[in-house]
């Protein structure tokens, strides 16, 4: 009867043993917090690099259609000249 007492304190001692079990497991779980607000941070990095990136590439292609623009006015331009001299002589 002793020895079913004493066996039963071991099984008390499993609980102690589950109460490791999940304080490992709430420090794993921090740990895992902690990681994935790391990972949220580089995402937040990736997501301001393509942001970057597009406003980027949004100002070269604004520039390049002003460029156009103005070399097509001043063809034009030229061309009337040519025209007018042309027709005046």
């Amino acid at each position: 009867m002793f020895f079913v007492t004493v066996n039963g304190g071991g099984d008390g001692g499993g609980g102690g043993s589950r109460r490791n079990s999940s304080s490992s497991s709430s420090s794993s779980s921090s740990s895992s917090r902690s990681s994935s607000s790391s990972s949220s941070s580089s995402r937040v990095v990736v997501e301001v690099v393509v942001v970057v990136v597009v406003v980027v590439e949004v100002v070269v292609v604004v520039v390049v259609v002003v460029v156009v623009v103005v070399v097509v006015v001043v063809v034009v331009v030229v061309v009337v000249v040519a025209v007018v001299v042309v027709v005046i002589e």
